[in-house]
């Protein structure tokens, strides 16, 4: 999954859920929700695939391993408790959230990180480093279609009827 993919149907889980267990629309912010569903790409992308590419050659490492959720989970409950702040939970159930999205339990190596081994599953691609960069760059224009379209265009959607439904909220707001 790319950017929008991970956003809109994090997002679109999340108001899911909130239709059915209100309460969680008060311990986490969608904003960080929407920062966390990235941040395992974040974090790994630019390691495992540009600056320790002939280490690593791997897009899927550190930050995709529960591991790194736990701690952010961990720290995020240490801050709702002491100071109410949802920040970090909404980052950790982001980043979960993720690794729901990139089914990683298809990948128990990386996933279950350092408890399965110490070294992360090679990906055996023919570019690294920058490469790995201009290849990324010159597919995004290439119309033909992938299977990876298809969470990018639900995300989409549901980014565009949150808008939506965010600026008709707004605006019934101003009209009061």
């Amino acid at each position: 999954m790319l950017l929008f993919g991970h956003i809109g149907v994090t997002l679109g889980i999340f108001f899911g859920l909130g239709i059915f267990v209100p309460r969680i629309r008060t311990i986490i912010d969608p904003r960080y929700l929407a920062i966390g569903a990235l941040l395992p790409d974040l974090i790994d992308k630019p390691l495992g695939r540009v600056i320790f590419a002939s280490t690593f050659e791997n897009g899927r490492i550190i930050g995709h391993t529960l591991l790194l959720f736990f701690v952010l989970f961990l720290i995020g409950l240490y801050l709702y408790n002491k100071k109410r702040d949802i920040k970090v939970l909404s980052l950790a159930s982001g980043s979960f959230f993720h690794l729901m999205e990139d089914q990683m339990w298809a990948k128990p190596a990386t996933l279950f990180w350092p408890f399965l081994g110490l070294s992360f599953p090679k990906d055996h691609s023919d570019y690294t480093g920058i490469e790995y960069l201009s290849n990324m760059l010159e597919k995004s224009f290439e119309l033909e279609f992938s299977r990876a379209f298809i969470p990018e265009i639900i995300g989409m959607v549901v980014i565009v009827i949150l808008t939506l439904y965010w600026l008709i909220k707004r605006y019934r707001q101003s009209k009061l």
